[in-house]
């Protein structure tokens, strides 16, 4: 009686495999869409925050440049422009140059890392031909993936 052959019940190894290798290959889909999503959410962070900076350069030109951009960025902080200087989402700073003899010009820049982001179709892509405010250095290039400003 107490010997009865009862089946076993649950699952073997191979099932449990299975379900494992299948849990696996979902999750690894699932990332795979979370990086690009989060690619696209730090690009459209850094088009934001380069044109809230393009905004206060042209409030500071008006305001307080008299037809002179600033040589930093800080200064739209100081003027009270923008509350702080934006970073980009890995830490580092937005490339600007003020440009030309009487700083008239800048150059506002961000390397996207998507590089088929339909803005970079109509962004400025500056050629660096001209020389930083207050030095002999020139501007830098703006071809893609660098998302580039000017006024």
């Amino acid at each position: 009686m107490f010997f009865k052959n009862k089946q076993q019940k649950g699952f073997t190894l191979v099932e449990l495999l299975v379900v494992i290798a299948i849990i696996g290959i979902l999750s690894a889909v699932v990332l795979a869409s979370l990086n690009t999503a989060r690619e696209r959410g730090r690009d459209a962070k850094r088009i934001g925050d380069l044109n809230n900076v393009r905004l206060a350069l042209e409030f500071y030109f008006d305001d307080v440049g008299d037809g002179a951009y600033p040589v930093t960025l800080d200064l739209l902080v100081a003027a009270g422009h923008l509350p702080v200087v934006p970073l980009d989402p890995n830490g580092d700073p937005y490339g600007y140059s003020a440009l030309g003899a009487d700083c008239g010009d800048y150059h506002l820049r961000a390397t996207l890392e998507g590089t088929s982001n339909v803005v970079l179709d109509s962004d400025a892509d500056a050629d660096a031909s001209l020389d930083i405010c207050g030095t002999s250095a020139a501007d830098e290039n703006g071809t893609d993936p660098i998302y580039d400003l000017k006024p």
